[in-house]
């Protein structure tokens, strides 16, 4: 007896392969198992963690560590998930740091780290994800994460402002570039939300005092909140979608 699937538990990146960097922790974790669950085959990547992270999801999963600051080992990372699971659908540029500092404290060695990571990072991995989608000739989707702060300024987070603010370019910049090879870029531009990376901060009432009356929603965003917007752009609902930048902050940029 044959039964015919009437599309009521269709997975929305089944048979897509995606890698996600940054993914041991927060919005990238967040964002992987988020792909998982909708069908897709997933690379998590991160400079921390191991083999461990992928143990629960079988065959769906690999970790293959990366520093994304280096182009060598983000092509390493984009090589060994084609040689495992045949192609590349989708990319999500998660990797960053926050990188801390105002104008008249902030250090070359942080300024050039925040640029290693969150720009040139991002780069590096659409670079190497065009290729190969290119080669293989498929339309495959780019997720680059901004920030809120790469549209407004935030007091003590120079480098972080500069490098989020060019990740936008970046995906404005590389979406006219791989439009004739039908590859969207596309960005994420967070607000504040409850990782790791963001709950020291937060924890200090005069800080979260301050986001929160600054959020027209009046509280902190959940990393399931950034996983359901990646989700969108991964998937083929977005197919005439390129270019953009989707702010899931609550309203902040709304301002």
């Amino acid at each position: 007896m044959v039964i015919i699937n009437n599309n009521s538990n269709h997975m929305r990146l089944e048979n897509k392969v995606a890698i996600i960097t940054g993914s041991a922790v927060g919005i990238g974790k967040a964002i992987a198992k988020k792909f998982i669950t909708e069908g897709a085959k997933v690379v998590f990547s991160d400079i921390n963690g191991d083999e461990s992270l992928v143990t629960d999801f079988g065959d769906k999963a690999l970790f293959v560590k990366c520093d994304v600051s280096k182009s060598e080992e983000v092509e390493n990372l984009v090589n060994k998930t084609v040689e495992h699971f045949g192609k590349l659908d989708i990319l999500v540029n998660n990797a960053g740091i926050g990188g801390l500092g105002g104008i008249l404290e902030v250090t070359d060695e942080s300024w050039n780290k925040t640029l290693n990571i969150n720009l040139s990072g991002t780069m590096f991995g659409m670079r190497a994800a065009a290729k190969v989608m290119k080669e293989k000739g498929i339309k495959g989707s780019i997720i680059n994460l901004s920030s809120i702060l790469g549209k407004v300024g935030f007091s003590g987070s120079i480098a972080y402002c500069a490098t989020k603010g060019g990740v936008v370019q970046l995906t404005h910049a590389g979406a006219l570039d791989l439009a004739p090879h039908q590859i969207r870029v596309n960005a994420i531009a967070p607000g504040f939300i409850e990782t790791e990376m963001t709950k020291d901060v937060l924890a200090q009432k005069e800080f979260n005092d301050l986001i929160i009356s600054s959020t027209p929603f009046g509280y902190v965003g959940k990393t399931e909140d950034i996983a359901n917007a990646a989700l969108y752009l991964a998937s083929d609902e977005s197919s005439y979608v390129t270019g953009s930048v989707i702010y899931v902050d609550g309203g902040w940029t709304a301002k």
